[in-house]
């Protein structure tokens, strides 16, 4: 009888959608951070921090759980890892295309401040795609290393403004928008925006793309050639970006660490750790489970939108050609 009861359940989800009330078949909080270790038996130790997916501070939902959002995941583990004082050395392992640009920000500021309080050193391994925002969080890095395919760069700002108005004259609806102020409606989805708009607009993006430019230009200091070509928001191939300057090594993870040791003047047995909500039988480098929400453990029907749908409308460090669904 049970299995009916849950099947009957599973069918109402499915058929109704999101008009049937929240039902939780798992229980909503999810367990505490755990420390695994990875490698070595020395005293001090390494945290490894995967950064994984589109950079943002809202909480990523799925059919039955919800996971916390990329900013808390990193945030939650700096904190814990500021108490640990055997803990020398902060490497984080990124494959994003980026992110709104105040959830980046705000990861940056972290980093930066987890360095700054600590003493530790912090260090970047990028893998397939480490671009704008992702780049952007990389910079307190002392240093940055690529994986030989990674592609990064694409430093500048993009703003999303869906626009349905088309859509809207085809299927004769409209929208009508009363308001104080000539601008307050400003990048609305309903109408086309006026020239003078749209300059305001480009005025807001030059300078948060300014502030980027001016924070690459901080921490790495580039030259006039190399600062030009980069201001261009291209993206780059790992040599390419060795040769810019964007990064200082390319190499695999183990390379990374490897340099994370000499870095933090750490012994050959220094522990790599991870933290992780469960333990994982094999556990290494390449396994991202850190800190996700409970889920189902056979996904037997993926709504999800690849996340490039789910953006809202906003200003962003990011390189869209990289989005794509989990």
């Amino acid at each position: 009888m049970k299995k009916i009861y849950l099947l009957a359940i599973l069918i109402t989800v499915f058929i109704t959608g999101c008009s049937v009330p929240k039902v939780s078949l798992f229980k909503d909080t999810p367990d505490p951070l755990k420390e695994y270790t990875l490698e070595g038996a020395g005293a001090d130790k390494i945290l490894l921090i995967a950064v994984e997916g589109m950079i943002s501070d809202k909480p990523k939902k799925g059919l039955f759980s919800e996971s916390p959002s990329l900013v808390e995941q990193i945030v939650v583990q700096l904190n814990k890892a500021q108490k640990d004082r055997q803990i020398k050395a902060v490497l984080f392992k990124i494959n994003s295309p980026g992110g709104t640009i105040t959830a980046s920000d705000i990861l940056y500021h972290e980093i930066n401040s987890y360095g700054a309080k600590t003493g530790n050193k912090v260090t970047v391994c990028m893998m397939d795609v480490a671009a704008s925002g992702a780049y952007y969080i990389s910079l307190p890095a002392e240093m940055i290393m690529a994986h030989p395919t990674t592609v990064t760069g694409s430093i500048g700002v993009i703003s999303l403004q869906p626009k349905l108005k088309g859509l809207m004259d085809k299927v004769g609806l409209a929208i009508d928008v009363q308001k104080t102020g000539k601008y307050k409606d400003m990048g609305s989805p309903y109408r086309e925006s006026a020239d003078e708009e749209k300059k305001l607009l480009q005025k807001a993006m030059d300078g948060f793309g300014k502030r980027f430019i001016d924070l690459v230009q901080k921490h790495r200091k580039l030259s006039a050639p190399a600062l030009a070509e980069v201001s261009t928001a291209r993206i780059f191939l790992a040599e390419e970006a060795l040769k810019t300057g964007l990064i200082d090594k390319v190499g695999y993870i183990s390379d990374a660490i490897k340099e994370t040791k000499k870095l933090a003047g750490l012994a050959e047995d220094a522990r790599v750790v991870v933290y992780r909500r469960a333990e994982f039988p094999e556990d290494n480098y390449y396994n991202t489970a850190t800190v996700s929400g409970v889920k189902l453990p056979v996904a037997l029907v993926n709504l999800e939108l690849p996340e490039i749908m789910n953006a809202r409308a906003g200003f962003y460090y990011l390189w869209p050609g990289a989005i794509a669904a989990d």
